[in-house]
């Protein structure tokens, strides 16, 4: 029966993907897919934020609880919640899915947009388990890796073109982008800056549909509200801008110190065996928790209480209950929790919970810009709104973080109901930019991949080239010279051959150069000499001239560049296959550029 079942679905999907390619053009079927990717990325988001939400609540729903003593089990949360998503990866899931962008990243750079299908629901399991029980990282990263998986194996499902699937793997992520903050330009902005897909109508209408049909769903299941429910109420004020240049550079070291603290700690960890990682992040993160509540989880309720001027709630569950009122003991206990929160995130990921650096840069930045609003008051040069300081740190620190000045300034003015802070946004998230990309030339998302050599997406030349087979563009009809043949046979081959040169191998088909026909051009009518010369006495050999079948076909083009050759021999661990041509590769790379370029 289940055979049956199984020949008749496959019969109405064929059927299905026939007649699409008779009625639907490719565009129009873009439409209907990037709708669907946006309702799955939308739900996705809904699914996620609940579940972490209400087992949150459920953990903690216990007399331990009080806010005027601490809570032990704080350090034990941790490591459970840890634990149990490595059980999770080691035993089911079998993968690594940690660093949600960066994967994305990779699929779209290595693996033409394919993402496995498992990654449509193992992060929103493994993160939420990870986040609830107290792992100090974000879901924004895992929901990314979610939705552009989902718009990977649509795609893989339609039967879209490569380039089409590209596309539906950004749908997704800004789906994802989109449902978690409702903010669809946001979203929208984070493809073009984070995953770096071209902006063209081509990629953009689907993008927007995708985007704002996930925020309709979180709209719709989840309210109104946001993450931060607030409204700006100050205006902006020119005398207020020297406050925020030095946010925005503040934010900017602060960005620095979390790009290289994260780096540092997953350096440290690298070496350690599953368990010991476990075991020792577990901990580690717990008495950092117990410390310092507002680091459990991904600390958007610690964010959201600050934004509200609530410092009090900030000592609730600490040893430092007793100090709430007093000023200078919240002035130590900010800057604490900042850089605290840059170690928790690394050694949660580190010891292998599953989460992002989306939501960690957001609340760095939110308690940077109020510590500095705070100063500044307390200086009495200026008189600042501190909750306005907090957003536009948020949005500053994620600049810096991320490498996304528009995605944040946007997500940001999106989340405040409007543009009051538009201006204050720009400069420090500018200024944040400026600071940080030169001192780390790629983002949190990007680095490791580029000093792989498999970041794609921010070098068009190399994203072109990683997409051509360049097995199609060897020739092979050329007549191969053994090394031991003499001018006889040069002369027989170039009767047979429409070629200007020959390969020369050995017996065991190992390539040892090649023969040009102008080298023996004068004696060709000279028979006297046939049996004098051979191959050996006009063979000519260059490394620079020789690529393996392996090599990436960025090399290849550098070679062309940085010689007058016109052909460049192709081996495989040193056996003669073929020639590839400058024409011909040149010609096959400006036809997939036109093909991506097409509006």
């Amino acid at each position: 029966m289940k055979v049956i079942q199984s020949i008749r679905l496959g019969s109405l999907y064929k059927s299905f993907l026939i007649w699409r390619l008779k009625n639907v053009s490719e565009s129009q079927y873009m439409i209907f897919m990037s709708f669907l990717v946006g309702l799955s990325c939308g739900m996705a988001s809904v699914v996620l934020k609940n579940t972490v939400h209400y087992t949150y609540l459920f953990i903690t729903d216990t007399k331990w609880f009080a806010v005027d003593r601490s809570n032990f089990l704080f350090l034990i949360y941790p490591m459970v919640g840890i634990t149990i998503t490595v059980l999770i990866l080691k035993y089911f899931i079998k993968d690594d899915i940690s660093h949600g962008v960066s994967k994305v990243l990779y699929a779209i750079s290595r693996k033409k947009g394919r993402i496995k299908p498992h990654n449509t629901y193992s992060s929103i399991i493994t993160s939420s388990i990870t986040v609830a029980f107290g792992g100090s990282v974000g879901l924004e990263a895992p929901i990314v890796l979610t939705g552009s998986a989902l718009g990977s194996n649509l795609g893989r499902l339609g039967r879209l073109s490569e380039k089409n699937m590209i596309t539906l793997v950004g749908c997704g992520a800004a789906g994802a982008i989109a449902g978690v903050f409702k903010a669809p330009i946001a979203g929208i902005l984070f493809v073009f800056e984070v995953l770096m897909l071209d902006l063209t109508m081509t990629t953009a209408i689907p993008l927007l549909i995708a985007a704002i049909t996930s925020s309709m769903i979180s709209f719709f299941f989840l309210g109104k509200g946001v993450l931060f429910t607030y409204h700006v109420y100050s205006s902006f004020e020119l005398i207020k801008i020297p406050g925020f240049i030095f946010l925005g550079i503040v934010s900017a070291f602060v960005s620095l110190y979390f790009l290289r603290s994260n780096k540092f700690i997953a350096k440290k960890f690298k070496p350690l065996k599953v368990w010991r990682k476990v075991v020792f992040g577990g901990l580690s993160l717990g008495v950092l928790i117990f410390l310092f509540p507002p680091l459990f989880g991904e600390g958007y309720p610690a964010l959201a209480v600050l934004l509200d001027s609530d410092t009090n709630t900030l000592f609730n569950n600490t040893i430092f209950y007793p100090f709430r009122e007093n000023e200078w003991m919240l002035l130590g206990i900010l800057p604490a929790i900042i850089m605290l929160k840059s170690i928790a995130t690394a050694v949660t990921t580190s010891a292998g919970g599953v989460g992002g650096t989306f939501a960690p840069s957001l609340f760095i930045g939110g308690f940077t810009g109020f510590f500095v609003g705070r100063l500044i008051n307390m200086s009495g040069l200026l008189v600042v709104d501190e909750s306005n300081f907090a957003f536009v740190g948020m949005a500053a620190v994620m600049s810096g973080v991320m490498h996304s000045p528009l995605s944040a300034t946007f997500l940001i003015a999106e989340i405040t109901g409007g543009y009051d802070l538009f201006a204050p946004l720009m400069i420090a998230t500018t200024i944040s930019y400026i600071v940080v990309k030169p001192l780390n030339k790629y983002s949190i998302y990007a680095e490791e991949l580029a000093l792989d050599g498999n970041l794609m997406t921010h070098d068009k030349d190399k994203s072109a080239l990683q997409f051509i087979d360049k097995k199609k563009l060897i020739e092979t009809n050329f007549i191969p010279l053994l090394y031991e043949s003499s001018l006889r046979d040069i002369v027989e081959a170039v009767q047979e051959s429409t070629r200007s040169f020959f390969p020369v191998i050995d017996k065991d088909n190992n390539f040892l150069g090649i023969l040009l026909i102008d080298d023996v051009r004068k004696l060709l009518f000279k028979p006297e000499y046939y049996d004098v010369y051979g191959v050996k006495d006009f063979v000519r050999y260059s490394k620079y001239f020789i690529v393996d079948i392996s090599d990436p076909l960025e090399e290849v083009v550098s070679k062309f560049r940085g010689a007058d050759r016109y052909t460049i021999a192709v081996v495989d661990k040193g056996k003669y296959v073929g020639f590839m041509s400058r024409a011909n590769v040149f010609a096959e790379y400006r036809k997939y550029v036109s093909t991506f370029s097409e509006e």
